[in-house]
């Protein structure tokens, strides 16, 4: 079974992250993934925000194997620079950089005079620059006068092997989904592992690319399952962690979220990963603690020995 993790919510300094990594690493989870652009996290006035960005080419320069991922968003990155600089990292670490983004944002960005915008603003913005750093990245000059990218001839170098790097969109909504399905080779579903929530976005999804002609089937599909190990239902510390989930009501989060012995957790995330059709599950550990974080991926690792492919989609 292919299985991926999640260390963020700026909970570890750098030297403890790393460790976390590299233990994942070692026993045999595919995906890290780490926190991404951000300006400022207004929670967090006196612990360090470490830049995703830097950080993610950090963990990909001292491991080996493990895939790293982190969220670009289009409003902190220059359409161009941001095709130039992920063919770089495709060009020194391979395939192990992981390219994603989506179209989320922060008030708090206005702060750093970064754009902040309606949500149809922003999806926008991500499907101008996606459209564009695809373009790039086929090696031909570029240029583009659209509402949010404008480029005059641009070119980058080097060019990705065959013109092109997996995108990865996460996303929900009916508008974002669209743009999942013009342009994305993986789909984060943006959602807790609720059947009724990823159904109904699912099927926006497979509308989006039936008008397109396109085989949904061929986007992969991720999602994060927040996982703690031996607690009760840790409802209270979720909604802390995601308050954009704030709409869903305590009887369907509690089918969403994943507790227990390992044994239970296991059994819950295989039942998820089989039901929701998900090729690669990813254990939301985001705000543990380097002990628990440890332990926990440690406890779960016997799945990575599962033979699981994905379940039926619907």
């Amino acid at each position: 079974m292919r299985l991926g993790c999640a260390l963020g919510a700026h909970t570890h300094g750098f030297e403890e992250l790393l460790g976390l990594v590299r233990h994942a690493e070692v026993l045999g989870y595919e995906v890290a993934q780490v926190d991404g652009d951000v300006s400022m996290m207004a929670r967090r006035t006196r612990a360090e925000v470490l830049d995703g960005w830097t950080v993610t080419l950090a963990l990909l320069a001292r491991t080996e194997r493990i895939a790293i991922g982190s969220l670009r968003l289009p409003h902190h990155w220059n359409a161009g620079r941001l095709a130039q600089a992920a063919a770089t990292a495709e060009r020194i670490f391979g395939d192990r950089f992981r390219f994603a983004t989506t179209a989320g944002a922060q008030p708090i960005d206005r702060r750093f005079g970064l754009p902040f915008g309606s949500g149809a603003e922003r999806v926008a913005r991500l499907e101008e620059t996606v459209e564009a750093v695809r373009a790039l990245w086929r090696g031909e000059p570029v240029t583009r006068a659209g509402r949010f990218v404008r480029l005059d001839g641009a070119r980058v170098v080097p060019i990705p092997p065959g013109g092109a790097l997996p995108i990865e969109i996460a996303g929900r909504g009916r508008q974002l989904l669209g743009v999942v399905a013009r342009h994305a080779d993986r789909w984060d579903v943006n959602w807790p592992p609720i059947r009724s929530r990823v159904e109904r976005s699912a099927g926006w999804l497979a509308e989006a690319c039936a008008a397109l002609g396109r085989d949904p089937a061929s986007i992969e599909r991720s999602l994060w399952i927040f996982t703690r190990l031996g607690a009760g239902t840790p409802e209270a510390e979720f909604r802390v962690r995601n308050p954009w989930f704030a709409e869903i009501d305590r009887s369907q989060l509690r089918e969403g979220l994943v507790s227990g012995d390992a044994a239970r957790c296991r059994e819950r995330i295989l039942e998820i990963q089989q039901g929701l059709g998900l090729d690669l599950p990813i254990l939301d550990l985001t705000g543990l603690d380097a002990r628990a974080s440890r332990r926990t991926l440690e406890a779960l690792a016997p799945l990575l020995e599962t033979e699981a492919g994905p379940g039926p989609r619907r």
